[in-house]
C-alpha cells in the first residue's frame, strides 16, 4: 500500500468484486482474530453477497471489507459476519467508515435492524459497533448467544449485538 502511514489518503469504499476476495481472506488471515473461512467463501461474498458487503480500497489495494447478508427469517436485518481491516491502516475509522456506508447503501431496502456476533473479550470490536450506534442515533443492545461450549472446538462464546433503528439521520460523525 502507498504512503501507508498517512492518515490523509481517503478510502474508496465500494461494493466487492470477485477479483477482491483472496485479499479480503489475506487481511482476515493476517487479522488473528477472525475466523478464517476458506478463501472459496471469500470469493462467494463478492458474488453472491456483494450488495450487503464492501471493501475499503487505499491507493489501489483492499485495506478492509466488511461481509454481512440479510437474515432470510427477518428481511429488515443486515447481519453483519465480518469486518476487518488490514494491519497497517487500523486506527483511521475505516471499519465504522464502511459499516455507515454499507447501512446508507442498504438504506431504501427496508433495513432496520442490524445484527452482529462478538466474542465478549473483543473490546475494540464492541467500540467500533457502538461508535456506529452513537452515530446513527441508535440504540444498541447486547446478549449471549453461543456459548463456547456450543462450538467443536476451542471457539469463544459469542455474544449477539443489535442495533436500531437503523434508518434515523446521522447525528455526527
Amino acid at each position: 500500500m502507498q504512503n501507508e502511514t498517512s492518515t490523509t489518503i481517503t478510502p474508496v469504499i465500494r461494493h466487492p468484486v470477485a477479483s477482491d476476495g483472496a485479499a479480503m481472506w489475506r487481511i482476515a488471515r493476517d487479522s488473528r482474530v477472525l475466523d478464517l473461512n476458506s478463501s472459496y467463501s471469500y470469493l462467494l461474498w463478492c458474488r453472491d453477497f456483494r450488495t450487503t458487503s464492501v471493501v475499503a480500497e487505499l491507493a489501489g489495494s483492499v485495506a478492509g471489507f466488511v461481509t454481512g447478508y440479510l437474515r432470510p427469517a427477518a428481511r429488515d436485518t443486515l447481519f453483519v459476519w465480518q469486518v476487518a481491516v488490514d494491519h497497517r491502516c487500523r486506527g483511521r475509522g475505516i471499519g465504522v467508515n464502511m459499516l455507515e456506508r454499507l447501512v446508507d447503501s442498504l438504506a431504501g431496502q427496508g433495513i432496520s435492524k442490524l445484527e452482529t456476533t462478538v466474542s465478549p473479550d473483543n473490546k475494540a470490536s464492541i467500540a467500533m459497533f457502538e461508535s456506529l450506534a452513537r452515530r446513527r442515533g441508535a440504540r444498541m443492545s447486547g446478549h449471549p448467544l453461543f456459548e463456547s461450549t456450543d462450538f467443536p472446538d476451542r471457539h469463544s462464546a459469542e455474544d449477539l449485538y443489535r442495533i436500531m433503528p437503523l434508518n434515523q439521520q446521522e447525528v455526527r460523525r
